[in-house]
Order: structure tokens, then sequence, then C-alpha cells
């Protein structure tokens, strides 16, 4: 969230030093210099994947050995229409695993809780949209044990992030 945070605050700064300078900016050199780089920022930052905070702190926490759960596990060959409903599903199973880590104080509860937050943030984003009828319920998947859950949730994000 930092990250794109910095993001917003570095292209409102450009954006006001365009509106204001632009005319004169266009007039000199290093003010087309100053609008090549500000094109290149804004188009790396539309680069970014929104799950890349989710994937590192998945990254952290595959290798943990005190969460042992079997969660119900989307398949990563989902259609593209099922693609949000299975986003859904990994998060909703995520609070099965932070609920598990409060009550065992797993060592890596707060990442498990930033993937949450960080996941609910992302999704707020498509609240209302439709849902295909062929697209599965969460409980219609394999039940799965922590690690192959872990598996399929990284190979659906970078599915997400190409």
């Amino acid at each position: 969230q930092k990250t794109h945070l910095k993001n917003i605050c570095l292209q409102y700064q450009l954006y006001l030093l365009l509106k204001n300078h632009f005319l004169c900016l266009l007039m000199n050199e290093t003010g087309l210099i100053i609008i090549f780089l500000c094109a290149y920022v804004l188009k790396t930052a539309a680069g970014h994947c929104k799950w890349a905070e989710v994937l590192k702190d998945l990254e952290r926490i595959k290798t943990s050995r005190d969460i042992d759960v079997i969660l119900y596990t989307a398949n990563t060959d989902e259609d593209k229409e099922c693609q949000e409903p299975v986003m859904r599903c990994f998060f909703l199973e995520m609070k099965v695993i932070v609920q598990e880590c409060y009550i065992k104080n797993c060592s890596k509860t707060q990442d498990v809780v930033n993937i949450l937050k960080n996941g609910n943030a992302r999704l707020q984003n498509n609240k209302n949209s439709a849902t295909s009828a062929k697209c599965k319920e969460c409980e219609e998947y394999e039940e799965k044990n922590f690690t192959e859950f872990i598996q399929s949730f990284v190979k659906v994000i970078q599915k997400e992030c190409k």
C-alpha cells in the first residue's frame, strides 16, 4: 500500500508541475526532459501489478510450518470471467488462516493479516461486478493442504499480473 501511495503522491506532484508550467516547459530543453521523465514514471506506475504486495507476503508465508489447515482451493485454470470469484475464494480462505494463526500464535501472523488487508482493499474496487452462473462457489472446490493452497494462490495472482 505504501508503494501505491507514493506513486499517487508523485503523480499528483507531476500533475501540478505540468499544469502550472506546461507552456514554459515546452520552450526549453530541460522542460522537454521533464515531460519525458513524467511520461515514463506514469507508464511505469500504470504497469505495476495491484497484487504485488499480496504476492510478496504469500512468498513469506509459504514455508510456514506452524500453519496446518485444509482449505478450499480454487483451480488456477478457471475461465477469465471467473477470476474475480476465484480471488474472492482465496481471500475467504485467508480468513481461515488468520483465525488459525491467532489460535496457534503463528510466527507469520502479521504477514497473513497483511495479505487479507491488501487483498480486500484491491477487491473492494470490483465489489458490484456480476458473477457468471458457471463460476463455482468456494465450497465447490477441492480441499487441499496449506502448501498446495498457497502454490495455487500464487499462480492465480501471477496470472492476474501478466
